[in-house]
């Protein structure tokens, strides 16, 4: 008899559940924070490449004059502690405690009481624009861009003074030069009192300007010409004006007070105003 024969079931396959691979979310990168250093009052964002150059504050101009470069700290507010700080040849950091292997410090020498720094040489000015604490002390950074803005004002004020000049009438201009020559200014021209006063305005447009609106000025010009005219008269300790026509006491100087500057005040009183009317009349 015929064996049957014995047909083999393959097993079913078991499904082996793959676990799930998520695509992982790629994080939006923070950005970077800038350290900002507050340095006398001013933030400093980032750096400028460029060239620099150093001058000692003194009036004295040494041949040679060699400043500390070793030994420095700097008190970093964000990290709470002081740290130090180096220029050198061969790192990137004027941080000492982020520098790796080796360093070479570099020499800071002043020649005739100058220091150019080429912008190649970037630690030694960052050291010198920013961390050293003999900055703005012992030495200052050249700053062409304040220099110029600083030439641009004053040649704005003297363009404003020459034209002030121009236009002033005659009896304010005699008034502010008076200020500036004194007497002398009694015997002048018309066109010489002009021309100095346009040299005084060029030359000098700060204290020009002041005077052209102290209405003082033309006050005490007031009263010295008067003076000099023989309207009023000052005694010999400078301490009493009074009237020459009948020795009436007009105004006893103050102690300590210029006596013109006395008078100029005391001519915007009530008293002083009909005085000053009178001598104005006087004097035409």
């Amino acid at each position: 008899m015929a064996k049957k024969q014995k047909t083999e079931v393959e097993p079913t396959p078991q499904v082996v559940e793959q676990p799930k691979v998520e695509t992982p979310v790629m994080e939006k990168p923070k950005p970077v924070k800038i350290r900002k250093a507050d340095l006398g009052g001013k933030k400093i964002d980032d750096w400028e490449i460029k060239n620099r150059t150093y001058i000692l504050r003194s009036d004295k101009k040494p041949l040679t004059y060699t400043i500390r470069n070793q030994g420095l700290t700097w008190f970093d507010e964000e990290k709470g502690y002081a740290r130090e700080i180096l220029a050198t040849e061969n790192q990137k950091t004027v941080f000492v405690d982020e520098m790796l292997g080796d360093y070479r410090p570099m020499h800071i020498i002043f020649e005739n009481g100058a220091l150019y720094v080429p912008k190649e040489k970037v630690m030694l000015q960052k050291v010198l624009s920013l961390y050293h604490p003999y900055l703005n002390k012992l030495y200052e950074e050249v700053k062409p861009v304040a220099k110029a803005a600083s030439t641009l004002e004053v040649m704005d004020m003297e363009i404003d003074a020459l034209i002030v000049a121009r236009d002033m009438d005659i009896e304010l201009a005699e008034a502010i030069m008076r200020v500036e020559i004194g007497s002398k200014v009694s015997n002048m021209t018309s066109k010489e009192l002009k021309r100095d006063l346009l040299i005084f305005a060029k030359n000098n447009p700060r204290t020009f300007i002041t005077l052209a609106n102290d209405d003082n000025v033309q006050l005490r010009n007031k009263g010295i010409k008067a003076v000099e005219m023989g309207l009023i008269t000052l005694s010999p300790d400078q301490r009493t004006f009074t009237w020459v026509s009948n020795g009436r006491k007009l105004i006893n100087v103050p102690f300590d007070e210029h006596p013109y500057n006395a008078l100029a005040a005391w001519f915007k009183t009530d008293e002083g105003m009909e005085v000053y009317s009178s001598i104005e009349k006087r004097l035409k």
